[in-house]
């Protein structure tokens, strides 16, 4: 039997302009450009594999995004030389990076592929990817594309049940009126995703300040935001004090944001929200979203973006190993099949969902009253 003639191994600078060329004849459309490639040869987060043949040619390469603080990652773009076709060079080099992405804790891989590209769809499939999700109008010859993920951890089936719609908030202070849109959209097609709703909420809930510029939203906030509109609520808290406050240095903006508060709780008690004063664990969101409840969450971003920032997720799953979040906030790098179902291994999540010195657990879980 012949031996496999070629070698699979890091991309290196040196190699910048095999890779361009090898880019500019596998694509017509969405290319990468030289400056991409010299940078995803030193990100801490990419994975950028090239496969040589016997003359030390470079006619294939793979690149791999690892998601800091999530255990997952996506194959960002794929290319074999022509000459190379048809000899299982891709889906060797495929594997290659699934394993390198094993090594550094991902348990998941996900890609995009155009929807009329039946051949890479068909070598996918073999490999035991599955379709999630499609994008319309993606590439920018306006083609559709398919969203496709694998399991690569373990054999574990690693079909998605996308029950629970993805929104991007508009602007950096109303992540938790996105995320109380999903999880109400999950459970009522009236609700509209949109920017109207998305602002109406953040009215209704903002604690008017944070650390810098605007509001972020209240737990008790959003509670009661869903409770106006059809759905029995209940609220984590563990912290009796005023939340956010940390940081916060005007003595003026401090005293509104107590009688925001103070607001919150008063009109929490004299309604049907149910009010818990304890930490959520992940036993009470696994038996919420068991009992058919849609459950968002504050965490810190510090793990995903080194920033110690609160923000709101909605959880959209979970299983043994992971809580699966749907992330309303997008990076620049950043596209949607990246914050939708992002998997979060349960350890990481203990940490994540701790917020600031006071360690503030807080969590809101809604669902349609029938």
């Amino acid at each position: 039997m012949d031996t496999f003639p070629y070698h699979f191994r890091l991309a290196v600078n040196e190699d910048i302009d095999a890779l361009w060329r090898l880019e500019q004849d596998s694509f017509q459309n969405d290319r990468l450009s030289r400056r991409r490639f010299k940078h995803w040869i030193t990100a801490e987060t990419g994975i950028l594999l090239v496969a040589e043949n016997e003359l030390g040619q470079v006619c294939a390469y793979a690149l791999i995004w690892c998601h800091k603080g999530t255990r997952l990652s996506r194959l960002y773009s794929l290319a074999v030389a022509q000459s190379t076709r048809g000899t299982g060079l891709g889906r060797a080099l495929l594997l290659e990076t699934e394993a390198l992405a094993m090594e550094q804790g991902r348990l998941y891989m996900r890609l995009e592929v155009a929807k009329n590209n039946l051949a890479a769809i068909g070598l996918y499939e073999k490999l035991g990817y599955r379709v999630f999700g499609e994008y319309l109008d993606y590439y920018e010859d306006h083609s559709d594309a398919l969203r496709m993920q694998k399991r690569i951890a373990s054999p574990v089936s690693s079909e998605l049940a996308p029950q629970m719609p993805w929104y991007q908030q508009t602007t950096k202070f109303t992540c938790g009126p996105s995320a109380l849109l999903m999880a109400m959209a999950s459970q009522d097609g009236d609700i509209a995703l949109s920017q109207v709703n998305e602002i109406a909420i953040w009215r209704e809930a903002t604690t008017i300040y944070m650390t810098t510029g605007l509001g972020g939203t209240h737990p008790v906030g959003l509670g009661l935001a869903a409770k106006r509109r059809g759905f029995e609520v209940v609220v984590w808290i563990n912290n009796d004090s005023t939340l956010f406050i940390e940081g916060v240095r005007s003595d003026t903006k401090k005293q509104l944001m107590k009688v925001v508060h103070e607001q919150f709780m008063h009109e929490a008690l004299s309604s049907s929200v149910v009010l818990r004063k304890a930490a959520i664990s992940q036993q009470d969101i696994d038996a919420a979203l068991a009992g058919g409840y849609a459950v968002l969450v504050l965490i810190s971003t510090y793990r995903l973006d080194g920033r110690k920032a609160p923000h709101w997720v909605a959880v959209s799953g979970s299983d043994k190993h992971c809580f699966y979040l749907h992330d309303p906030d997008l990076d620049d790098d950043q596209l949607a099949i990246d914050a939708q179902h992002v998997p979060i291994a349960r350890d990481d999540f203990e940490k994540m969902t701790s917020f600031g010195a006071s360690r503030l657990r807080t969590a809101v879980a809604i669902k349609k009253v029938a």
